[in-house]
């Protein structure tokens, strides 16, 4: 999908020096799925508390398939 937004071109160059990524686009989309990412682990442990979780593979292949 095609998109025109205005970004903030510190943020943009800083990020790209700290991963090393060379394009925008690669650069937004590795943004996109680590906030992916983290809000999932986020609402895991909101459903289970703030302690460490000993959960399997297949334990949360399950729960993402549940959210879909």
């Amino acid at each position: 999908m095609r998109s025109t937004i205005d970004i903030n071109d510190e943020l943009l160059e800083e990020a790209k020096k700290l991963t090393s990524i060379k394009t925008k686009k690669e650069l937004l989309n590795l943004s996109l799925r680590e906030l992916i990412r983290k809000k999932r682990i986020e609402h895991l442990l909101s459903l289970y508390g703030s302690s460490p979780i000993d959960l399997t593979l297949e334990d949360i292949e399950e729960f993402r398939e549940d959210e879909y």
